[in-house]
């Protein structure tokens, strides 16, 4: 079952595990509770919605999403550990229906049918690699909230200054609407 959610094809046939020669746009950093629902509340998912995270990392953010917002929730990462673990999180937590993993290069995916994507990579990823894909890919009124790092082709539609997120750290997230 696992491996079911991990091969979950979105827009394109993917084989699981495989990434081929990607690169990886961040190093593993996971985004504390409290911006997780910060980043959803601010980019207004609603129940019923797409939502993408690039970069799931151990998918927290597609679990919150599945869970509180009673969305249909995606994570796409690279790191075929971390899907793994986060798709036998999913499982674990009866969110299959709701809440998948993909196992693949993110710049290689189709977002077309999103309402709300999330991102936090690094800078160069997100600005020269990941707007463009966007640019051409999302639906009129989709949503994209960037934790930290913003899109310097995009104006923001909002921007919000978190001052200490529990963990003593501060964040900027913006969201950009298309």
């Amino acid at each position: 079952m696992v491996k079911a959610l991990l091969c979950l094809a979105v827009g394109s046939a993917l084989t699981y595990g495989q990434s081929g020669d990607a690169e990886k746009l961040a190093p593993y950093y996971p985004t504390p509770e409290t911006i997780v629902e910060k980043m959803l509340q601010l980019g207004a998912l609603k129940a019923g919605e797409k939502m993408y995270d690039l970069g799931s990392g151990d998918g927290r953010i597609v679990i919150v999403a599945a869970q509180k917002f009673h969305a249909m929730a995606v994570g796409v990462e690279l790191d075929k550990d971390l899907a793994k673990k986060s798709a036998a999180k999913i499982l674990k937590l009866g969110l299959d229906k709701s809440a998948h993993i993909v196992n693949a290069d993110l710049l290689k995916q189709n977002y077309g049918s999103a309402d709300l994507v999330t991102v936090y990579l690094l800078p160069d990823a997100v600005n020269n690699k990941v707007q463009p894909l966007l640019d051409r890919q999302l639906k009129k009124g989709a949503r994209i909230v960037a934790k930290d790092f913003d899109f310097h082709n995009w104006t923001p539609e909002k921007v919000e200054n978190i001052d200490d997120d529990g963990e003593g750290r501060s964040h900027t997230l913006y969201l950009y609407r298309k």
